[in-house]
This record gives structure tokens, C-alpha cells and sequence, in this order.
């Protein structure tokens, strides 16, 4: 499946691009993985919206990414997630290959920092990135940090 990719700051998102990608977090990442956390967390007006919809127009895959100094000392990438229904289609690593890409095109290559859910540490390591710390609870989840040179 193909993914027709958009990248965009806050202020230049659609009102329906901005209610899709924050549907689509809370359906996951609150409903799907039982957990109340606050996700509006006042950093999405500073990230690059990183959109990959299906051709049918749904959202399928989204990725927040940031420059040095907002989220990390380090350019990083946020919110990694594909929609339910898209799942199984390679679409993970698609989308991580599109956020590396923009990150290098935006913020010019250097190291990415990422706080990864602990058990996508093979999946997150497969593009380089390496434990670059101990592991904590971020919402009752467990987390790594991790960095690609």
C-alpha cells in the first residue's frame, strides 16, 4: 500500500487534518492501550506534522518530529503511530523511514532521540537506533531512550 506523505508545521494543518491525527492518537494511545494520559501536552504547536494517508483519504500512519531543544537536547520524532486498520502492511517501517528522512531534511542530519514503548526496541533498533539510557514508566507504560547517530 501506498501512502501519500505530508509534512506540515501546526499552523498549517487543515482543521481536519488536526482533529484526524489527534483522533487517531487518542484512539490508540488512550482507548487501544488503556491508558488516560494527557496528550494535548502543549509541544504539538512546535513539531512537524509528519501525515501519510491512505488513498481513500483516511489517515493511516503519523509521526510528530521536533527540532533540537523542544522535546530532547537532540532533533527527535514523537507520537509514532499507524492507525489500527493499517497495521500488518509494512507501514511502521515506512513511516519511520519518511520521519527519518524529514527529519535530516528539516533539521539537517544528526543524532535522533526517540523515548520508546520497551518492546519496539528490535523495531526501532532495525533504523539505528541504540539504548541510549535505563528504562522508565512514561503513563504506566515501560519506555528506553534511544538515539540514532
Amino acid at each position: 500500500m501506498t501512502l501519500a506523505w505530508t509534512n506540515k508545521k501546526f499552523n498549517d494543518l487543515s482543521l481536519t487534518e488536526l482533529y484526524e491525527l489527534l483522533r487517531l492518537r487518542s484512539e490508540v494511545f488512550v482507548v487501544e492501550q488503556a491508558c488516560a494520559f494527557q496528550d494535548i501536552d502543549g509541544q504539538d504547536m512546535a513539531a512537524y506534522h509528519l501525515l501519510g494517508h491512505a488513498p481513500d483519504g483516511k489517515l493511516a500512519a503519523y509521526a510528530r518530529l521536533f527540532d533540537v531543544g523542544i522535546a530532547y537536547e537532540e532533533v527527535s520524532i514523537g507520537r509514532v503511530i499507524v492507525a489500527p486498520e493499517f497495521r500488518r502492511f509494512g507501514l511502521g517501517q515506512e513511516l519511520m523511514r519518511q520521519a527519518i528522512a524529514h527529519c535530516e531534511q528539516h533539521f539537517a542530519p544528526q543524532p535522533i532521540k526517540i523515548g520508546a514503548q520497551q518492546y519496539l526496541e528490535k523495531f526501532y533498533g532495525s533504523f539505528g537506533f541504540v539504548q541510549c539510557g535505563e528504562m522508565y514508566l512514561e503513563d504506566g507504560i515501560p519506555h528506553i531512550p534511544m538515539r540514532r547517530l
